[in-house]
């Protein structure tokens, strides 16, 4: 986000109390000594703000810099030629602090006495602020203050303080003056938090790289782990990492934070007037712009992350978002058919073609179907963390399988906006982030139905969970983003799949081609070769499990059932083409190739010796996605069950039960083809992969010397029960190991 969200900074008209908070890198000059002119123009500022009513507090640093400074000085002046030719130690940290505190407070003192305002010193340490009693006296003292129109200055009292330096010890109530305004200010009920710096604001990168934009607005579920700090201040020990820290603690408290440069002149001024200046942080800035208005790095971060905080909910928490956005779809039904047939209405007047319109229509009673099988979804067996294997190592020392969410899922999809419920419900049902692009064709479904279904989800997981991408534009630079988005699945015709897997280093799993076969043994009963036949082609032909071509032995030339089954076939306003034998056999017209996905009311017949041949054909011309064998021989139809390599085979039933829902998957994202990971309906756990979780107590490698393998399978009821020695104890009292 490079621009300024028109509703991000009206809300500054209602300011009353803030703290502003000076870097050390304003207050002083590159050499260590006093910027007086910026000092005496921040000074001007405050004082404008005072008389117009605003309740200033300052946090101000520099204390440790100035008096570095002076004490440097008084040393070379003191020191005789010799001394300065002896190595020279750095003077003690906490003795600058002393000088450089009365030097910084004497100055403040005497610039805003030039204006008619009078200032105060406050100094603190972490420590203070962990008696309840000096928190009271200190809102008490403030609220005092302001009330006089004296202008409370705050610092860190760096002479006495105990505290350590956060690597050393992060357990501190605040760590520097960044942080210590950020408590200041929710402690002291401020309105708003201003950090100021020696640069405009938080950058996308180094503020001296050209390439690099300033970011208006940080949104944490997008920001966060996508910015590389520079090097921290040249005289302070903050810097734009610790301002961020501080101003994400206390804008995701209640406290909004603006970073500015504290070398503008009227910057504080303009924050208040509601202009685009510095870098917001707010608790609602997620919420001010749509996904689409977002980059394509931008989106699959903010699924991940979105992800993040979905993992990190209950079992029973996942369960009731899915419930909920069943009831969601089926509360707002009317509104869904409205925009679903509107998407039909522009798809006709187009002249798209029939197929395609209807993938797009959304028939009645599908939404109820739909959240039905939301409803089963939820209320399977959570898939996650699930222990698939427990292996005993070695003695106290207990490895577990588990199963673990992907990442991030970016689906491609043609027409079918139910398709968009599906994998919605798939997605958080096995902790995953998703990126769904659907056809122009249905915009108006797809996003009434992201709508539904993103409303539904908790502010704890973020609607940047399920992320809708509107143009065909943003599809390059998603499939460039092998670091963010961890599987494409596209679902649609055989061009879109080719295009993606070419063009993409991220794993694709999909099927290019659904080009079905059903095969007609000599032994089959032909009534329920009909009735299976018919399913498969006429039910639903623009499925991708629809037969396309059907196979007949040869045998039923001569008894008439071949006959049979082609005027069953043309009564239901099939059209016919035959493959070389068939198109003799029956006038049929010839199929341009057996290759061939129809989606419509149409297929290819040919007859063939035998159920080798059918298997022969099948590995040639098809595209491993469902095949059938319709015969009462048993042992043909094992040969064919065992020799078809397709995803799906089967015996005696359509083709079109190879469906997620109708395999109890309660959904499915498509169907694959793959060889590697998952292969045919696509559920729940082809969205998982695998994490190792190992338990131990203190064993090391040491070369295997130490450790004896027992490499023992162990079962639930005795990991239930598995106890591992005894945790040692520090000197401290402190445990290590597991418990």
């Amino acid at each position: 986000m490079n621009g300024c969200v028109d509703r991000s900074r009206p809300f500054f008209k209602d300011v009353k109390r803030l703290v502003i908070k000076v870097g050390t890198a304003v207050v002083t000059r590159s050499d260590g000594r006093l910027a007086l002119g910026k000092l005496g123009a921040l000074c001007e500022q405050i004082k404008e703000l005072n008389s117009e009513g605003y309740e200033v507090i300052l946090v101000s640093s520099g204390a440790v810099g100035i008096g570095r400074q002076r004490l440097r000085y008084r040393k070379l002046v003191n020191s005789s030629f010799a001394d300065l030719q002896k190595p020279q130690n750095e003077i003690d940290g906490k003795a600058c602090a002393a000088v450089g505190q009365n030097s910084l407070m004497a100055l403040y003192d005497t610039l805003f006495s030039q204006l008619d305002v009078t200032s105060a010193q406050l100094l603190v340490t972490d420590n203070d602020f962990r008696d309840k009693e000096f928190r009271k006296q200190l809102n008490d003292t403030v609220k005092s203050l302001l009330a006089l129109r004296v202008i409370p200055i705050f610092n860190e009292n760096d002479a006495v303080s105990t505290r350590r330096a956060p690597y050393e010890d992060s357990s501190g109530i605040f760590w520097d003056n960044d942080s210590l305004s950020a408590l200041l200010a929710l402690e002291l009920k401020a309105d708003l938090l201003i950090l100021l710096s020696d640069v405009e604001g938080l950058y996308s990168g180094p503020p001296s790289d050209p390439r690099s934009k300033l970011i208006h607005t940080y949104i944490k579920e997008i920001h966060q782990g996508e910015i590389t700090f520079g090097d921290k201040s040249r005289v302070g020990r903050g810097g734009m990492t610790a301002k961020v820290k501080a101003a994400v603690n206390a804008a995701y408290a209640g406290v909004p934070v603006v970073i500015t440069s504290g070398y503008a002149p009227e910057n504080i001024i303009k924050v208040l007037q509601g202009e685009c200046v510095g870098t917001l942080f707010h608790q609602d800035a997620h919420s001010w712009s749509p996904v689409k208005h977002f980059g394509a790095r931008e989106m699959a971060a903010a699924a991940r992350e979105s992800s993040r905080q979905l993992q990190a909910l209950s079992s029973q928490d996942r369960r009731k978002i899915l419930l909920n956005i069943a009831e969601a779809l089926e509360a707002n039904e009317k509104l869904i058919s409205i925009e679903n047939e509107a998407d039909i209405t522009a798809a006709q007047l187009a002249g798209l073609e029939k197929s395609l319109i209807s993938r797009l229509a959304l028939k009645p009673g599908k939404i109820q179907s739909l959240a039905n099988s939301i409803r089963v979804l939820a209320n399977m067996e959570d898939p996650i963390g699930h222990v698939l294997k427990r292996t005993e190592l070695a003695d106290g020392l207990l490895l577990e399988k588990t199963s673990s969410p992907l990442g991030v899922l970016l689906i491609i999809f043609e027409s079918r906006p139910d398709a968009l419920v599906q994998i919605s419900s798939l997605a958080i049902r096995s902790g995953n982030g998703l990126l769904l692009k659907g056809g122009k064709e249905a915009k108006r479904s797809n996003e009434i139905l992201h709508k539904v279904i993103t409303s539904a989800i908790p502010e704890t997981v973020g609607g940047r969970l399920i992320g809708l991408v509107t143009s065909r534009e943003e599809i390059p630079d998603l499939l460039k983003l092998d670091d963010v988005i961890d599987l494409v699945i596209p679902r649609g015709s055989n061009k879109l799949v080719s295009q993606i897997k070419a063009s993409t280093k991220i794993p694709v799993l999909g099927h290019a081609d659904g080009i079905c076969h059903v095969f007609v043994d000599k032994s089959a009963n032909m009534e329920m070769a009909r009735r299976i036949i018919l399913d498969a082609k006429v039910d639903y032909p623009a499925a991708c499990n629809a037969m396309e071509t059907l196979l007949v032995h040869k045998d039923l030339v001569q008894t008439g059932g071949l006959n049979e089954l082609t005027v069953d076939l043309r009564t239901e306003g099939v059209n016919l083409y035959g493959g070389p034998r068939a198109s003799k056999e029956l006038n049929l017209p010839e199929a341009h190739s057996f290759h061939h996905e129809y989606n419509s009311m149409a297929c290819t017949i040919e007859i063939v010796d035998d159920v080798y041949a059918a298997i022969e054909h099948i590995h040639q011309h098809g595209s491993a996605h469902t095949d059938c064998i319709i015969a009462e021989d048993h042992d043909v139809a094992e040969v064919f069950l065992h020799q078809v390599d397709s995803a799906a085979v089967f015996h005696n039933a359509s083709t079109r039960f190879c469906d997620g829902a109708r395999f109890g998957l309660g959904a499915e994202v498509g169907i694959s083809t793959s060889r590697i990971h998952a292969r045919g309906p696509v559920g729940v756990e082809g969205l998982l992969t695998t994490r190792w979780i190992l338990r131990g107590s203190g064993q090391v490698v040491d070369g295997d010397k130490g450790v004896v393998y027992t490499h023992k399978d162990v079962t639930y009821s005795q990991a239930n029960g598995y106890t591992q020695p005894s945790p040692q104890k520090e000197e401290n009292g402190g445990d290590v190991g597991i418990h």
